[in-house]
């Protein structure tokens, strides 16, 4: 764990004089992070992204942080090793924390397999985190693998990948198990929205 435990020296946080209460007045609905979570296939990006469209109608302030986005840029220094995998969670972990103070709801879509991970990751949002458990089988993701991930990695092409070479935790306490195997994507979008009114995170608007 020592990425996650190395801090920069000689640097000081910037305290900017638009607060997060600012932006998320303006804006008319609070901040916070959204973490979707699940196998490979299991539907992460796909119920992200149909959330996001949902709240964006609305005129809420999103931003949706991808798994494979992130590994253009942010995170292509790093490979799947269990110690990459580590660090990838640690940076964006880090990087929706930096979304959520600019206002926004902000929706990460990665595996993120391991417990420890998400936990680290909680701990450093705090009340701002919400993970969302796309359970899906197995056999319904591989089912839906049009890349053929999962072929080429029960064939042995692809080491450590997840729930084939590498193991998925899924979560125990998730705020919001949805059943991306079985439901209609508007059924698990409605899911979604259900707890983020009750949580009071949207609503602020008039009619939203």
């Amino acid at each position: 764990m020592g990425k996650l435990e190395k801090k920069s020296s000689n640097v000081v946080w910037h305290q900017s004089h638009v607060t997060r209460e600012m932006r998320e007045a303006q804006a008319g609905h609070r901040a916070a992070v959204l973490w979707f979570t699940g196998l490979s296939g299991s539907g992460k990006s796909t119920l992200a992204h149909a959330v996001e469209e949902h709240l964006h109608g609305m005129g809420a302030r999103t931003f949706v942080i991808d798994g494979d986005n992130v590994r253009h840029g942010l995170c292509g220094d790093l490979g799947f090793s269990d110690d990459d995998r580590v660090e990838n969670i640690r940076r964006v972990a880090e990087l929706a924390g930096l979304f959520v103070q600019s206002g926004a709801l902000t929706l990460t879509a990665f595996i993120s397999p391991f417990r420890r991970d998400r936990a680290q990751a909680r701990e450093l949002l705090g009340d701002d985190f919400i993970e969302i458990f796309c359970d899906t089988p197995l056999d319904v993701c591989e089912g839906r693998d049009v890349k053929g991930l999962y072929a080429k990695a029960r064939a042995g092409e692809i080491p450590s990948f997840t729930g084939i070479s590498s193991p998925y935790e899924a979560p125990e306490y998730a705020e919001i198990v949805v059943p991306t195997g079985s439901e209609p994507i508007e059924k698990s979008v409605e899911r979604v929205m259900a707890y983020l009114k009750k949580r009071s995170l949207i609503g602020m608007k008039e009619g939203a």
